[in-house]
Parts: C-alpha cells; sequence; structure tokens
C-alpha cells in the first residue's frame, strides 16, 4: 500500500522524526530510509532503540495517528498509475488482495478513497504473526483467495515486500519509489505504473514464469531482472 498505491512514505517519515525528537533522540533520512516495508511492531522496536520510552503498541498508535493526520491535512497522494491499473484489473474480474504492514484500519481508510469495490480482502500487519519480509503476508492472501500462491503477481515498491513476495512463491514485480530495487529480490522492474494495463501484467506473468522454468532446467538457482 503505502509507496506502491500510496505515496504515503514522506508521511511515515516525517511522523518517526516527530516521535523520535520528542524524546530528545535524533531521526535521520538514512534511518526512515531502512524501514520502508517493514512491520510497524518491529519498527517499533528499532524506535525503542533511538529513545522512544513507549510501550509497542503506543508507538504504533501514535504513529498510525499521525500519518491519519497528514492524509486529512493533505489528502491521499496517489501512485501514478495504481488506481488507473487496479480498476481495469477489477473490471477484468481479476481476484485483488491489498498485502500491507500498516495495520487494517489504516488500510480500511486508504480503500475507502477509492471510488469502485478495489479488492477482495485485505492483509494487514496487525493480523499477521510474521511481517514483510517473511513471505506469511502473501501466503496468507493467497490462501484467502483460495489461488495458489504460484499463481499470483506481486507488485511491491520495497526490498522488504519484494522479498516477503518472492520468498512466497508469487511473481514479484517491483516499482521503485524511494529505494532503488535493482539488487532486490525480483523477477521483473518496471519504473512506473502509469499506462500500464491487465494484458501488461499477464505478459509479465508469463515472462516470468517461462524465465524461471528455463533457468531451472538449465540448472541455474538465482533468477535475473527480465526487461
Amino acid at each position: 500500500m503505502d509507496g506502491t498505491l500510496v505515496d504515503t512514505e514522506p508521511y511515515w517519515m516525517a511522523a518517526e522524526g516527530e516521535l523520535v525528537e520528542s524524546f530528545g533522540g535524533t531521526w535521520t533520512h538514512e534511518d526512515a530510509l531502512q524501514l520502508v516495508g517493514s512491520g510497524l511492531w518491529e519498527a517499533a522496536k528499532v524506535f525503542q532503540r533511538y529513545g522512544v520510552d513507549l510501550p509497542d503498541d503506543e508507538i504504533v498508535a501514535w504513529l498510525t495517528e499521525r500519518v491519519r493526520e497528514q492524509l486529512e491535512e493533505h489528502g491521499v497522494p496517489w501512485r501514478p498509475g495504481a488506481r488507473e491499473l487496479l480498476q481495469a484489473l477489477r473490471e477484468a474480474s481479476v481476484p485483488t488482495a491489498l498485502v500491507t504492514m500498516s495495520i487494517r484500519s489504516m488500510a480500511e481508510d486508504i480503500v475507502a478513497a477509492i471510488p469502485f469495490d478495489a479488492f477482495d480482502l485485505l492483509v494487514t500487519g496487525d493480523e499477521v504473526a510474521e511481517a514483510k519480509p517473511h513471505p506469511e503476508p502473501y501466503l496468507t492472501a493467497a490462501t484467502q483467495l483460495g489461488v495458489a500462491i504460484g499463481e499470483c503477481l506481486a507488485i511491491e515498491d520495497s526490498p522488504t515486500g519484494l522479498a516477503s513476495a518472492a520468498s512466497a512463491g508469487a511473481v514479484a514485480l517491483g516499482v521503485p519509489n524511494i529505494l532503488p530495487l535493482d539488487d532486490a529480490p525480483h523477477h521483473l522492474l518496471w519504473p512506473t505504473l502509469d499506462g500500464r494495463t491487465p494484458a501488461d501484467l499477464a505478459a509479465a506473468f508469463i515472462t516470468a514464469r517461462t524465465k524461471t522454468k528455463t533457468d531451472a532446467s538449465s540448472g541455474i538457482d538465482s533468477e535475473e531482472e527480465t526487461a
């Protein structure tokens, strides 16, 4: 969600800085980059090491509320092409799940701002035992959709998210936002979703799966980017 569907990473980074600094600590842009795509409860442990003297749940609640305030003040910043592609997928009756490490109430706020029925289900950070980069979030989504994970394509903007999708067994498509993805686990990279269609996704999926089978038959263990 954050960084793929909506460009809310700057909101999270601002909230993180306010929180750490309110306890007398220092939080740099580089510090924030290392948490992009991470689960909120995992991030809470990091903030505690930076001097935030609050329990995990209170840290998560404070950050979430601060981001909500920024969304109310500035509006929902959609990523280029994301809503348009999602709407085209829905019109084509393609099952979709939102897999995010934000909590459900935050995800529901974002989904409520989409002017169509965007997702069949949500898998959120407060509903899984293991956060990304663990495969559990994507495996959970596939199970709830009633499809094999190998038939799924995941769109992600962070190395953490791509690692989760790839390790689960989905085709992992990276669309960079704040972080470069060249060294992250992926099958394909696109510079943007703008102008992309369900047919493009289908072609990407076939390309990735064909290459995986070719690499396996050739004894190649790792997957490389396919243009």
